[in-house]
């Protein structure tokens, strides 16, 4: 849907943002293949570990697309940050499932539930809006001014 909308804003010329459109691309190319094609491009019946291996290539062509293009939008840290917590949480899933096999639900099945819906809705929202619309720029701006300060007081 994001990326649907993107080709819509670019081609009225409202919003000629290569990188916002690429970059919806990828995640339209990449959740279409892991959702439709998933039953005969899957390892096994291991869907966690699918949908991990998917987010990191996933991952990994968004960080290619940046270094050709040196260019990102609002949208890319959460569309980096959601992939990279998505990935994380469905490694757990697998784990806890095929490595522990275990059947019985609990907190990190909630967490997953939760967390993993929420999170692929404000990467739709962030390729929508395209606008630091949590704070994460900010807060990622805090943190490496505190970085830098603490490197700088500690090097010498």
């Amino acid at each position: 849907m994001a990326f649907l909308f993107n080709i819509f804003v670019y081609s009225l010329s409202i919003k000629r943002d290569t990188t916002l459109l690429l970059s919806s691309f990828i995640m339209m190319t990449s959740y279409t293949v892991s959702d439709y094609f998933l039953t005969w491009l899957s390892i096994k019946i291991t869907v966690y570990l699918d949908w991990a291996l998917y987010d990191y290539t996933t991952l990994t062509a968004l960080v290619v697309c940046y270094l050709i293009i040196k260019k990102t939008t609002p949208s890319f840290l959460y569309l980096i940050l959601g992939l990279t917590i998505n990935s994380f949480l469905f490694m757990f899933m697998y784990i806890d499932m095929y490595i522990y096999k275990n059947i019985e639900p609990w907190f990190l099945w909630d967490i997953y539930t939760f967390s993993v819906n929420l999170i692929d809705l404000i990467m739709i929202v962030a390729l929508i809006v395209d606008r630091d619309f949590l704070g994460l720029h900010k807060l990622k701006n805090i943190i490496v001014s505190l970085f830098k300060k603490f490197n700088l007081k500690h090097s010498h």
